[in-house]
């Protein structure tokens, strides 16, 4: 734990990449093979379940340092992580011992299979045999919530200098569901399984957002539609199918529609696009789709009302062959032929290239993707090969602007982390009811858009104006405007306005417009009927 507490420190210390790389190049070098494995798992997302609920935490922490709760709960605001406020209570360790990382998630994993009584003996024991930064890092372990300021690709970048293996090639390796529990260092990075890349998909090549769309024409360029779903990869290999999404999350189980295609589709076979409810020849509102997501079995009622497709972007494997270094206009030809040979009405359709001759004639078609059911446009360099993650240069998306409505803030909540201190939660209302006597109805919330000043002066104002206190959440005087923006609106009955926005944020502080001049629920609703 000592070693690794160290490459914390080393790269929490400094904002340089090289630094930061050659901190990990060391510890990848020096470290125990199992040890390595979980800063891996650790760095990519691979975290340990929580094990102890916070409100837990605090209490045991509280009372292991002799202070009152309360006295605990003024202090975790100020410090900002959870983590950080406990190891800073807590007594100094008094019997410190030289346990190996590894060595420490094992002892999580031994905690989980006991009672309550014996994980708090455990925890507390840990809290004594851990000093500083060790104990920082354990309790972070704890909590489910290990983030460090390093990146996947900076660790794989240091993975590669370290072991002399091609990073895109480590890239490729360490996708899929495994953990430190089912893989060893040398199955996964010296002598990886093969078996295992049957299920593995690639690394997923993302895009940025076009700012000039005066660089696209139409002979280098391949423009298409941005849909609204899941990104995926559907992978056919020895019988069997696969669906990951972007985040590298299994979800096969999820769409079982889709099985059919392996039934179809040559081993061998990897396809990059994007899972939408359809029906009737034309994707259905992301609302639908959603509503499958967080179920791991899908009712008979939900496969008929939100029926998914593939919608078909790119061909990554073709006959067991990676093609990723080929041309995308050799990759489209080949995914065109693939899906023409199949019989109609599989789940699988080709996202159809939008011709144009021009930027305006772009621009148009562009303008023209939400009454479609699309986010916007995709537009990719047809020599351009498929790489993994996010590039300038050969793919950019554009997408539709978004649709505002000017609401006003009644309620603000505190943030977390370095934000812990200032208000950065607020709920947002829009009037409703005849104008002599209407009232504000609350209709979603946000927390992202303002710059770190703009944070800081509307806390000052919400410490000033609080009307009342529901724990952490305080009611303030109406007053401040806010344009809110956001990607779709759909009709909810869950919430009192009878809509939901999707992915809402704060475009601008309307410091400017009066509160009278705030939008109405029947202007939410219009937008409803014209978008929903």
């Amino acid at each position: 734990m000592k070693r690794f507490a160290q490459l914390f420190t080393a790269v929490d210390q400094t904002t340089s990449t090289t630094r930061k790389v050659a901190a990990l190049c060391d510890y990848f070098t020096d470290s125990p093979p199992q040890d390595r494995l979980w800063t891996i798992a650790l760095f990519s997302g691979r975290r340990p379940k929580r094990l102890i609920t916070t409100t837990t935490l605090r209490e045991w922490a509280a009372e292991r340092a002799g202070i009152p709760l309360w006295l605990f709960e003024e202090s975790y605001p100020v410090v900002g992580d959870l983590a950080e406020t406990i190891s800073l209570v807590l007594p100094p360790a008094q019997n410190e011992t030289d346990r190996s990382l590894s060595d420490w998630i094992g002892t999580l994993k031994t905690l989980s299979a006991q009672d309550d009584a014996a994980r708090k003996a455990g925890v507390l024991a840990a809290w004594d045999s851990l000093p500083g930064i060790e104990r920082f890092l354990f309790i972070k372990l704890l909590t489910g919530g290990f983030r460090i300021g390093v990146s996947q690709k900076l660790m794989t970048r240091a993975l590669a200098q370290s072991t002399g293996i091609e990073e895109a090639e480590l890239t490729h390796r360490l996708m899929g569901n495994w953990t430190p529990d089912t893989v060893s260092w040398e199955s996964l990075i010296e002598a990886p399984d093969p078996t295992a890349a049957l299920s593995r998909p690639y690394p997923f090549y993302l895009a940025y957002a076009l700012e000039d769309p005066s660089q696209i024409t139409s002979e280098d360029w391949q423009a298409e539609r941005k849909w609204d779903g899941i990104r995926g990869q559907l992978i056919c290999r020895a019988g069997e199918h696969h669906l990951w999404s972007r985040g590298e999350e299994l979800m096969t189980d999820r769409f079982p529609e889709l099985a059919t295609l392996k039934d179809y589709l040559p081993d061998g076979t990897v396809i990059d696009g994007e899972v939408l409810a359809f029906a009737e020849g034309r994707p259905l509102p992301f609302a639908a789709l959603q509503k499958r997501i967080g179920r791991k079995t899908v009712p008979k009622k939900l496969l008929s009302e939100a029926p998914v497709v593939l919608m078909a972007y790119d061909l990554l494997e073709h006959g067991g062959e990676d093609i990723r270094a080929l041309p995308l206009r050799e990759r489209r030809a080949a995914l065109g032929a693939l899906i023409r040979d199949l019989p109609d009405g599989l789940p699988l359709h080709l996202s159809e290239t939008v011709p144009f001759d021009g930027p305006e004639h772009l621009a148009a078609e562009r303008l023209a993707s939400r009454d479609l059911g699309a986010e916007g446009l995709m537009l990719k360099r047809l020599d351009s090969p498929y790489l993994a993650g996010r590039k300038k240069g050969d793919w950019w998306k554009w997408k539709v602007d978004p649709l505002t409505i000017d609401a006003v803030m009644i309620y603000a909540q505190s943030g977390s982390g370095r934000r812990a201190n200032l208000f950065t939660d607020f709920t947002f209302a829009v009037w409703d009811g005849p104008h002599e006597d209407r009232t504000l109805v609350p209709f979603t919330k946000a927390y992202s858009g303002l710059t770190d000043a703009e944070f800081r002066s509307i806390t000052a104002w919400v410490r000033k104006n609080t009307t009342q206190r529901f724990g952490p959440v305080r009611q303030v005087t109406p007053h401040h405007v806010f344009e809110i923006a956001f990607e779709g609106i759909q009709a909810s009955p869950r919430h009192k306005s009878g809509v939901a926005l999707r992915f809402p944020r704060m475009s601008r502080w309307r410091q400017d417009k009066p509160l009278s001049e705030a939008n109405t629920l029947d202007d939410l609703k219009d937008m409803l009927d014209q978008f929903g």
